[in-house]
């Protein structure tokens, strides 16, 4: 019996402690660490690929994958630094056309998938390399900036707007000036929305039922299809999301900034399966996830660890969450029959 209460403790709550050790720890080991600034610089560096990983959670939950979130990502960065310095395109369009982007991007994944029978890694997997090909055409792989040349000798007129720049480099008073960043800010509200609409609402509950047992779900009346093509928008408008803030804050569309945004999404995404012995995707998890991510790389680069122990260490992290996840679930499930046998 003390093994068992043991057990479910250490999946329910194992993570989230750990999340606080590794807190102190670098409060104690890392000057600075645990000042009002560091904790802002934490969730501005997780607030963009948080935000994709909530939109791949969308897709997790209805038994799917989205591996062109990256792409869409960065496709809604150099559509917006294209729209502005080349179109000389207003904010608002420039933003309107990245969303609508995502959107589109999303439904054809979903096609793809639910009408023709693609499984989803390779639906999404194709649309990924057809987005970092289509996203270097107009510039022939060159970056955008205000006063570039373009390819037919000309010089770009347009810049970014103020009104573009303030959504990634405003910074809202806090106890301290200017201590939370935009991006921050609206990586909140979505996760608060997700969560909602997830935990709380009849659509969130059959797109659970979905992933769970998709032909039980049928039964009942749930169109499916549908279901599982709103996923896959939902992942695309929430990617471009973050390709708009990740464009506003570098006030340029650099192709290349985007690299590791597929990767730190999906570990955060995943990592989220463990917290609080979830065990399935989940919006606060997700969150949970990302913030993690955040805290360990800001610690270790205060500690001065090299910068090229990171992608080790992310993924040693990530496979003991999955650790946690299946591995001490499916025990605590087996010890559950073996209890009720007897």
């Amino acid at each position: 019996m003390k093994n068992d209460r043991f057990l479910d403790f250490a999946i329910r709550y194992g993570f989230l402690l750990l999340l606080v050790l590794l807190i102190v720890y670098f409060s104690v080991a890392a000057t600075g660490f645990a000042s009002p600034r560091s904790a802002a610089f934490i969730l501005q560096s997780v607030a963009i690929t948080g935000i994709l990983a909530l939109g791949v959670t969308c897709t997790l939950v209805v038994d799917g994958f989205d591996l062109s979130i990256g792409s869409v990502a960065t496709t809604a960065l150099m559509l917006s630094a294209y729209a502005m310095v080349i179109l000389k395109l207003s904010a608002v369009v420039a933003v309107l056309l990245c969303l609508g982007m995502g959107a589109l991007v999303g439904l054809i994944n979903g096609l793809l998938i639910v009408k023709f029978r693609v499984p989803d890694l390779l639906a999404t997997l194709g649309m990924m390399f057809l987005l970092i090909g289509l996203q270097r055409i107009p510039t022939q792989g060159n970056s955008i900036s205000a006063g570039m040349r373009l390819p037919d000798g000309t010089t770009a007129e347009g810049t970014f707007s103020a009104a573009f720049l303030w959504l990634g480099r405003h910074r809202f008073d806090l106890f301290l000036e200017r201590l939370v960043p935009v991006p921050v800010v609206i990586f909140l509200l979505i996760a608060v929305g997700i969560w909602i609409f997830l935990g709380f609402t009849r659509h969130g509950r059959l797109m659970y039922a979905i992933g769970s047992n998709e032909r039980a779900a049928s039964l009942v009346g749930a169109n499916v299809n549908r279901y599982r093509i709103v996923a896959y928008m939902i992942s695309g408008v929430t990617a471009s999301i973050g390709g708009i803030l990740l464009a506003a804050r570098l006030g340029r569309g650099d192709i290349a900034s985007g690299n590791n945004l597929l990767l730190d999404s999906v570990a955060a995404a995943l990592i989220g399966f463990a917290v609080l012995g979830a065990a399935r995707p989940n919006a606060f998890g997700t969150a949970i996830g990302a913030l993690f991510v955040g805290i360990l790389l800001q610690g270790l680069t205060m500690m001065n660890a090299p910068y090229y122990t990171q992608d080790f260490v992310k993924g040693a992290i990530l496979v003991a969450a999955l650790v946690f996840t299946f591995y001490l679930s499916s025990r605590q499930s087996v010890g559950g029959k073996s209890h009720n046998n007897t």
